[in-house]
């Protein structure tokens, strides 16, 4: 029976060793940068491995070190609310740039989908994590916890017993921001709509609902939803809270997925978007961008977010525990769109 010529055989450590004149561990301890290795050998080893386009095994690499080399991206944040029908959300955005920066260090990043309960991170190899806006007695926070492995937060962590480093997304700013634009657009009967857990975003913009209303003398109408709901109970939410306080001229649901159940709501009450109820949210994400009409939100800069969050994991993974936090910048800002574009009034 004929059978087919094998292919070129890929280049081999010896064969690096060969061109270079050196020995298999001298090749070995140039390319990955351990022990003593004069810098010109080291040149000429990297030289002569380019040459032969020689590839290290990363698996036999991995294996040596006991690494991994692989980081994972965690939340207990539904997919109702983190991604949506198209999976093309907040998750998702932060997942692509953590992905391209974990990249740039050799590190792979895993998508864990969202943690609940269970044993979603006992099974998947990796050095650490990245947790997204965890909650109090977060289930991705103690999984990560209960297997020793180090983490960081992607949003303030808020439970007391807390103490990973963490990148701060900035909540109160944030939710600030939106309600003074909506007080500059007009509005005086604002209402807020919030996710029912404790998440930093979720609990500092109910801070600054309650600090703004104080200061500009607003009666205070919050909705507390469920995230598993998604836009079904962002509806809902908005549906009862106009039934029960009519004068509502503006909303700021701050996840995205309640924002645009609040416009159909809107709208199914025989109202209009902007001129009798305006409507703002947090993420400026492609639910903001496609809702009809457009929804004003806030840029948060989730690329550098994500970006600073794997470059404090991996100092981590180093020993470097010197930096508890990473505030974001450049600051966040409103991106107004039709949902709020109103001329201000009295």
């Amino acid at each position: 029976m004929a059978t087919s010529a094998p292919g070129p055989r890929p280049p081999t450590i010896a064969d690096v060793a060969r061109v270079a004149g050196v020995s298999r561990t001298t090749v070995s301890h140039a390319l990955n940068g351990l022990g003593k290795v004069d810098p010109r050998t080291r040149e000429r080893v990297r030289q002569a491995a380019a040459e032969l386009g020689y590839r290290p095994n990363l698996r036999a690499q991995r294996l040596r070190r006991g690494q991994a080399k692989a980081i994972a991206l965690a939340s207990s944040m539904p997919f109702a609310v983190a991604g949506g029908p198209s999976r093309l959300g907040f998750y998702m955005e932060v997942a692509a740039a953590a992905a391209e920066s974990a990249l740039l260090h050799d590190y792979a990043l895993v998508l864990v989908p969202p943690v609940q309960s269970g044993s979603a991170l006992y099974s998947v190899d990796i050095d650490g994590a990245i947790v997204v806006e965890p909650e109090v007695d977060d289930a991705a926070a103690a999984q990560l916890r209960e297997r020793g492995l180090p983490y960081v937060a992607l949003g303030r962590p808020v439970s007391p017993d807390e103490d990973a480093p963490y990148v701060d997304l900035r909540g109160g700013p944030v939710a600030e921001l939106l309600l003074d634009h909506l007080r500059e657009q007009g509005a005086r009967r604002p209402a807020l709509i919030v996710g029912a857990g404790s998440r930093h975003s979720s609990v500092d913009a109910l801070a600054a609902y309650e600090r703004a209303a104080g200061r500009y003398g607003w009666e205070p109408v919050v909705a507390r939803v469920s995230e598993s709901g998604g836009e079904r109970a962002g509806y809902d939410a908005c549906a009862a809270l106009l039934a029960e306080h009519p004068r509502t001229d503006a909303v700021c649901a701050l996840v995205d997925a309640f924002a645009v159940g609040a416009v159909r709501a809107i709208r199914d009450s025989g109202r209009t978007v902007p001129d009798d109820v305006m409507v703002v949210t947090r993420y400026d994400g492609l639910r903001a961008r496609t809702c009809e009409p457009p929804l004003t939100a806030v840029d948060l800069h989730l690329d550098r977010a994500a970006s600073d969050a794997v470059e404090l994991l991996l100092a981590r993974l180093r020993g470097d525990t010197a930096t508890a936090s990473v505030t974001v910048s450049p600051p966040p800002r409103v991106i107004v769109r039709a949902s709020s574009a109103r001329v201000t009034g009295a």
